[in-house]
């Protein structure tokens, strides 16, 4: 579908009104059910990945951006983080063993014996995860990109106001 991705309603209030709709359309849009609590990480979830849902799903809930139906979203982010993570641990540990490619390339024989280098599949790893990372952090607002597109957070007062009605919009 051409144009913009649709946002929740809570993202459209933080980010503001720009196109100006009319705050019903912001007030009647349906929203899962937010936990009475910040959901507990899955427990298939790896220790890197536990570690980045403390950091984030307590931000995420309280600006409501983290529903029931979000937690596998979010496990998902977790997940890339704790492979990205790994990855550049297991690739610094290659260059300390290797100072000269500082883990780069990766050694590699060909069925005759002989020696030659490859790019470290390490380098892929932690690539694709990155974009991992990136996809699903654009979509919880985790982004610098994201967040600078984030307004006040003035929330939408349901209640009347004084001067309700007196203007036709």
């Amino acid at each position: 579908m051409p144009g913009p991705k649709p946002m929740t309603p809570h993202l459209k209030v933080l980010r503001g009104n720009a196109a100006h709709e009319k705050p019903s359309k912001l007030e009647n849009e349906i929203l899962p059910q937010i936990a009475a609590n910040v959901p507990e990480p899955p427990p298939f979830l790896h220790r890197y990945a536990r570690e980045e849902w403390g950091r984030v799903a307590t931000e995420c809930y309280r600006l409501h951006l983290l529903t029931t139906l979000d937690v596998q979203l979010l496990a998902g982010y977790c997940e890339a983080y704790a492979r990205w993570r790994s990855a550049l641990e297991k690739l610094a540990k290659m260059a300390k063993d290797d100072p000269e490619t500082d883990g780069l390339l990766a050694e590699r024989f060909d069925k005759n014996g002989n020696t030659f280098h490859i790019r470290n599949p390490l380098l892929a790893v932690i690539n694709q995860s990155a974009i991992e990372m990136l996809r699903f952090a654009g979509e919880f607002g985790l982004t610098p990109a994201a967040r600078a597109r984030l307004a006040a957070g003035i929330p939408i007062d349901k209640t009347p106001g004084k001067f309700d009605g007196l203007l036709a919009v």
